[in-house]
């Protein structure tokens, strides 16, 4: 059994769709000989992003369910826009996101001798010639939807001619754009695409693994098919963008000796999420002009800016499946992914009290100087999990919000004269308010019973709210950024709009002075807690005294769930 697909120990469960009904046909039939195999294939011209997770995570489940292989392609025939650090960039988010290439990092550039070969292969059988014309009169030159192209004045330049200039063309005798290889189809067919497309450009430009060996390059279309049948790929999984390109496809795989079996291209629709962009070209005027700081930003929908915010590799694998694959492009809420990722917080972080716009409050009848260690469950979902020791003292912080001096009827939480319960404390009851001269409240006393250490009351008496607390004298100081969405329009950009209008100017804020309890110098960079009536939170890699929230605690897409029930 390979290891494609692996996510430490997870076993993907029976599931169906037209992908895996083609794939199971295929074994039936015993096409391929019964393989499977096949393959992520991204450019290394930017970074990863949700969308690329629902290729990866398809990709890799099925070789792993059909007990084939699957492997890390890149795809990189572009020099003026690919670079190493996006190969490393990408390596590094397919293996947090929990796969592994069957076969090592495999590569376009590995195959070019070979692309170069088949061109010849053409050339000669009269299939591809030399085009003089600029780019700027092959695309004038194409024709439109419903008008047929006009042919090369070079399109019957005899093979032997084809063959002296696409060499001298490798050779570098030519500068950029003077010439080009097309394949010699039909400039009349009905697929523009099929209009004797572009397969070699020159571009002296150094290629980030190849360096200046080549100054000719293969487009996308003549590398992808073909990459696929040097690497014994059976199903190339594509979205539906290539769907036109499906013939083009074919066609050069049928006009080639092929070393072993002729794959099939099959596309599904891409994942779009709601209050994001999924466009390279959009992601990177983010980053470009400032809206964000950089490609791990966690407003963005980058991998690595998913990473830095929290969300758990698992939840992002499950939510993909969720999702599954279908023959129509649609939009998913971002809250059903949040949803996922809320679930598995929930069963793995650890529990936490931070304080992030702190109130003092003082229990006048504690014994001043006294310090009690009060016990806390780290996780009341994995008992596994245990507890921690919380200092408690005379003197402690809770949040501003949960304090008020004349609370409206359903106001629960503390006010003059109030009893409430403090999180694994006592029960304390407000006796006295101190005010600045603005009338803003600046700190609250309290007294506490100290018969309601276990949580009750050994009077019966019940309180209607239960807040968090840290203590002053043992607090640490921190900072948090409270994130909403990047964008206020769900769908940003729909209908011919400029997604950039519906930019969130409050998309981030950062808030200074937050107290955390001592425990939380022990949570590791990256790592997610749960601030107990707050949300979850990601410790910062770089900056560890900031936590960006995660996911609130309460559940939006159950929300919309049972809005879409009621109408």
């Amino acid at each position: 059994m390979s290891n494609a697909g692996s996510t430490g120990g997870e076993e993907p469960g029976e599931r169906s769709d037209f992908i895996r009904s083609l794939i199971r046909q295929n074994i039936a039939d015993c096409t391929f000989g019964g393989r499977v195999q096949t393959r992520f294939p991204p450019e290394p011209n930017g970074y990863l992003h949700i969308g690329h997770a629902k290729s990866i995570c398809l990709n890799f489940d099925l070789a792993a369910e059909f007990g084939g292989t699957c492997n890390l392609r890149f795809d990189d025939t572009n020099p003026e826009t690919e670079r190493a650090d996006f190969v490393a960039a990408i390596e590094e988010d397919i293996a947090w996101l929990g796969y592994q290439s069957d076969r090592g990092t495999l590569y376009a550039s590995d195959y070019f001798e070979q692309l170069y070969q088949w061109a010849e292969d053409l050339i000669r059988a009269g299939l591809a010639y030399v085009d003089d014309q600029d780019a700027e009169a092959i695309s004038r030159n194409r024709g439109g939807f419903t008008e047929a192209g006009t042919d090369s004045p070079w399109r019957n330049r005899t093979p032997e001619e084809n063959l002296d200039l696409f060499r001298r063309m490798r050779a570098g005798e030519f500068p950029d754009g003077e010439r080009v290889l097309r394949a010699r189809i039909d400039m009349g067919h009905e697929n523009m695409l099929m209009r004797d497309p572009v397969l070699y450009r020159i571009r002296h430009a150094s290629h980030h693994r190849t360096g200046d060996q080549w100054c000719i390059y293969p487009t996308y279309d003549w590398a992808h098919g073909q990459s696929d049948a040097v690497e014994g790929v059976t199903n190339s999984v594509c979205t539906l963008e290539f769907d036109a390109h499906r013939p083009l496809y074919d066609w050069f795989l049928d006009h080639l000796n092929l070393p072993g079996d002729r794959p099939r291209q099959t596309e599904f629709a891409r994942l779009n999420i709601t209050h994001a962009v999924l466009s390279k070209r959009r992601l990177s005027q983010l980053v470009g002009d400032g809206h964000v700081d950089g490609w791990d930003d966690p407003r963005l929908p980058t991998l690595r800016g998913l990473r830095r915010r929290g969300f758990p590799p698992k939840a992002i694998r499950e939510f993909c499946r969720h999702v599954g694959v279908a023959r129509v492009d649609g939009t998913v809420e971002v809250e059903l992914l949040e949803s996922f990722v809320r679930r598995e917080l929930n069963e793995v972080s650890l529990r936490r009290m931070a304080v992030l716009n702190p109130l003092r409050l003082v229990i006048e009848n504690y014994p001043e100087g006294q310090v009690e260690i009060r016990e806390a469950g780290n996780n009341p979902e994995d008992p596994s999990a245990g507890a921690r020791q919380v200092p408690f003292s005379r003197e402690l912080y809770i949040e501003h919000d949960d304090f008020m001096l004349d609370p409206p009827p359903k106001f629960y939480r503390l006010s003059p004269g109030r009893e409430v319960r403090l999180r694994s404390g006592y029960f304390v009851t407000c006796t006295e308010v101190d005010t600045d001269a603005d009338g803003n409240v600046t700190e609250v006393r309290c007294t506490y019973d100290p018969e309601t250490g276990s949580g009750q009351a050994p009077d019966g008496r019940k309180v209607k709210a239960t807040i968090h607390w840290v203590s002053a004298a043992h607090a640490l100081d921190g900072r948090a950024v409270l994130y909403e969405r990047l964008f206020t329009d769900p769908h940003p950009g729909a209908d011919g709009a400029d997604p950039m209008d519906s930019l969130n100017p409050d998309s981030a804020r950062l808030v200074e002075g937050a107290r955390f309890e001592p425990a939380m110098a022990d949570i590791a960079p990256g790592q997610v807690v749960q601030f107990e009536r707050l949300g979850y939170f990601a410790r910062d890699p770089d900056s560890p005294d900031i936590f960006h929230r995660t996911v609130g605690l309460r559940d939006e897409w159950a929300r919309i769930q049972k809005r879409q029930r009621k109408k």
